[in-house]
This record gives C-alpha cells, structure tokens and sequence, in this order.
C-alpha cells in the first residue's frame, strides 16, 4: 500500500489540547482532510502550522454525518479516520506500506492515557480506522458512530494511543447529551438485538458497581495508581448518568 493513496480524515471543535500532537504524527500524509465544527479555541491556528492539512467548516449535527461528509470530499483510495485525541505509533506508516491490500478494512486496537500515562488496560473496544473510501459509510450507534465497510476486515499490528488532554469541565459536560442518546438507543432497541452489556446496562443499577469492580480489579488499573482511578471514576461516572437518565423515564409521568 502507498502512503500516497491514503488520506487521514479528523473531525474537530476546540481541540487546541491534542490536535498539534495528533498531526505531528501525520507527516508522512500528503494531505489531511480536518472537518471542523467552526471551533472557538486555537484549534484551527495550530491546524494551519501544518502545511498537509486541508479544512473544511461544517455545522456538527451528528459524528458520522461529519464522518460521511467527510468521506465526499476524499480522493484518495483508502482513507485513515482517527479522532483528535489518537496519537498514531511512530511505525504505522511501515506496517501500511508493508500491506498487500488483501482487506478492504483494517481494524486498530488502543492503549488508553490519562494526560499521557498509559494504562495497562481499557474499555475502549478496538474500531476500523484504515478502509477502502468507496467501501465506507457511516452509522449513528447511539451517542458515537460506526463505519461500516464492505467486504474483508483485517487487523493492524499498531496500537494507537488515546491521549485526550481537554479539560474535565468539558468531558463532563458531554457525558449528559451521551447519556440521553444511549438511553435513546438502550430504550428503542427490541431486547432480542440488545448484547449482553448493554442488558446489564438497562437494568439500571447494575452496571456502575460492576465497571468499577471491572476496571479496577479485573482490569487491573488499581496498579496504575492514581491514573487508573481517574479512568475507572469517569466510567463510573457515565454508566450512573445513564442509570439516572434511564430511571428518569421510567418515573416521568
């Protein structure tokens, strides 16, 4: 595979925090498509430091309708979609040009940081980050967004860092509007094509002791001291905001 024929697509808003360490990755791009949500910080003056990065300014309604959109305004014949917070592994670009192209998708697994410690484990599932463009489109999947690709799917040896620096007053105030789309997506969905996580997390009270005991214990991120509890408190905290959201439809008159 060419690096050539690949074209690194990022949706931002306000990501002055990460996205300089997320594009200094990217050198070996020739051209990087940034769809931004008309940010207010200094994302797009860093972004403009980088002479490979092009940016195009959409109003956000959904993560994969900027994704889709995205995916009109690429050229290229696959494309990589990685996140603002992901830091790619300084030997990606040799793994992909060691690719045969025998897939049409490859997926890519993740360490997770805390303000760049990184922890032995994480919740955050492995996801198709490299596909062919014209085999691509994108799902809404509660509060996030899935691609869908056809055809074979393969996986990369790389592990991609999840860095997110912006501040927790921001995290913490997204986790309500995600709280009300997965209850959205948990309440709309016949119990038959639920998976089994997301049956315990319709119980409602049982999910957050069970992540906290997860997390810490059979994850093992007690051993990353205090990293490893701040990851397990921000999981806690999301799944008691989606008990409470939850819970709030069911009492709601």
């Amino acid at each position: 595979m060419l690096l050539e024929q690949i074209t690194p697509m990022i949706l931002t808003f306000n990501e002055a925090p990460n996205i300089g360490r997320t594009l200094d990755r990217l050198s070996w791009a020739k051209t990087i498509l940034v769809i931004d949500s008309f940010s207010t910080d200094r994302t797009l003056e860093i972004v403009r430091d980088f002479s490979n990065a092009v940016v195009i300014q959409r109003e956000f309604d959904h993560f994969s309708d900027q994704c889709n959109f995205g995916l009109q305004n690429i050229d290229t014949l696959w494309t990589l979609s990685i996140d603002a917070d992901y830091i790619c592994p300084m030997d990606l670009p040799k793994e992909v040009c060691n690719l045969r192209d025998t897939a049409d998708g490859y997926l890519a697994t993740f360490r997770y940081c805390v303000y760049s410690r990184p922890l032995r484990a994480t919740l955050y599932p492995p996801r198709i980050v490299l596909y062919k463009t014209s085999s691509a489109s994108y799902v809404r999947d509660g509060h996030a967004h899935r691609v869908k690709v056809k055809g074979s799917i393969e996986k990369l040896r790389s592990v991609i860092d999840h860095d997110d620096h912006k501040s927790i007053q921001r995290w913490l105030k997204s986790q309500a509007t995600y709280a009300s789309l997965e209850a959205e997506k948990l309440l709309g969905t016949p119990p038959t094509e639920l998976g089994f996580k997301d049956k315990l997390r319709k119980q409602i009270f049982i999910a957050p002791p069970l992540i906290a005991i997860y997390c810490l214990m059979l994850k093992g991120l007690l051993f990353n001291g205090w990293a490893g509890i701040y990851y397990t408190l921000q999981r806690v905290y999301a799944e008691l905001l989606l008990s409470i959201e939850l819970l709030d439809r069911r009492l709601r008159p």
